[in-house]
């Protein structure tokens, strides 16, 4: 195995371990996937403008979310059937995710129970459940499963009324093979990846009522909606365009991440996926508001490469290099990073 030393080679020696069309299930979006492009050149149009001078002999990455308190800003995004990518699969994310320290966001189509994802956690206390609305009834009893299991918040995800053209996924006509399936779902008469989310603001308000977790709305673009959130009584926000397999042509998450940050006005925490695969991407969306972002592809390709420590690995770059970032522009805590550092933002050279 070559030195892997970013996450762009993890990247690479997945795609060379993966049957293509495992690696395009996880790497491709929706048609002509120019938001899937877009949630990384946005990143790259965004300039830093540091400070000097500072002590930054040490550097401060702990912080809180929903008032968990977590060692770096960088959270794992749910991602589905993690077991195509190695037999690790979402216990050995949550695994590598414990020994970092922070928190996964396991999807509801995961290849794995969430009870046995839970037993695999050390803390569990780590865990946030990511779901669709299917069905109420079902959703019902996956939330008391949830609850017990001891998972710490719901995010729904609110983009997918229908499932968006995946384009890669039809030209492999892929489908899951023998031995994966979405392991919640068994016996449930769901089939998640053929299902439509037809969710509405009155789901919002059932789902509010039955449960007493703290609730996060993933897919928001807009701060109309975003505002409506809070007035339905939301915890939390993730900025989020699905990682550009849903509405081809959507803006960038990181590029609608400021209104909805000022639409919020502080009423409930922001987050932010999409497009993140280096430590200065962290420290953008965290000067443009978000208490915190996701990653969710390349947890896969650490995975891939190396199971459960090749997870571990991804994010520890990634925190690394969020180290040195911060160094560099004269950040020694999360405190110091806001807008001002941002010079396109501020309209100065």
């Amino acid at each position: 195995m070559k030195n892997l030393i970013t996450l762009q080679d993890y990247e690479d020696a997945a795609r060379d371990r993966l049957q293509p069309a495992v690696y395009d299930y996880y790497a491709g979006g929706a048609d002509d996937e120019v938001t899937l492009r877009a949630n990384r050149t946005a990143f790259e149009r965004i300039r830093l403008r540091p400070r000097v001078l500072v002590d930054v002999s040490t550097i401060d990455m702990q912080t809180t979310v929903l008032g968990t308190a977590i060692s770096m800003p960088i959270l794992v995004a749910p991602a589905a059937y993690a077991g195509l990518a190695h037999d690790d699969a979402e216990c050995g994310i949550v695994q590598a995710v414990g020994r970092l320290e922070t928190i996964a966001v396991l999807s509801i189509n995961a290849s794995q129970t969430l009870e046995i994802i839970a037993e695999a956690a050390r803390p569990a206390s780590l865990l946030w459940q990511q779901l669709y609305l299917y069905d109420r009834s079902v959703t019902q009893r996956l939330l008391s499963r949830i609850e017990d299991a001891g998972y710490r918040a719901i995010v729904l995800t609110v983009d997918r009324p229908r499932l968006g053209r995946r384009e890669r996924e039809v030209r492999h006509a892929f489908h899951l093979p023998t031995g994966i399936q979405a392991a919640n779902f068994v016996g449930s008469g769901i089939t998640p990846r053929n299902g439509e989310c037809l969710t509405t603001w009155s789901d919002i308000d059932w789902l509010r009522e039955h449960t007493s977790l703290p609730l996060l709305l993933k897919g928001i673009l807009h701060p109309a909606d975003a505002r409506l959130a809070v007035e339905h009584g939301v915890d939390g926000i993730i900025v989020s365009n699905h990682g550009g397999r849903q509405l081809d042509g959507a803006l960038a998450a990181i590029e609608a991440l400021p209104a909805i940050v000022e639409a919020v006005d502080g009423r409930c925490e922001v987050y932010v996926d999409g497009g993140i695969r280096r430590g200065t991407d962290v420290l953008k969306a965290l000067a443009l508001g978000a208490r915190a972002v996701l990653i969710g592809r390349p947890i896969l390709w650490g995975l891939a490469v190396d199971g459960s420590k090749g997870a571990e690995r991804v994010l520890t770059i990634l925190r690394d290099e969020l180290a040195l970032a911060m160094a560099l522009c004269g950040c020694p805590s999360l405190a110091q990073i806001n807008e001002d550092m941002l010079a396109e933002r501020q309209g100065k050279q």
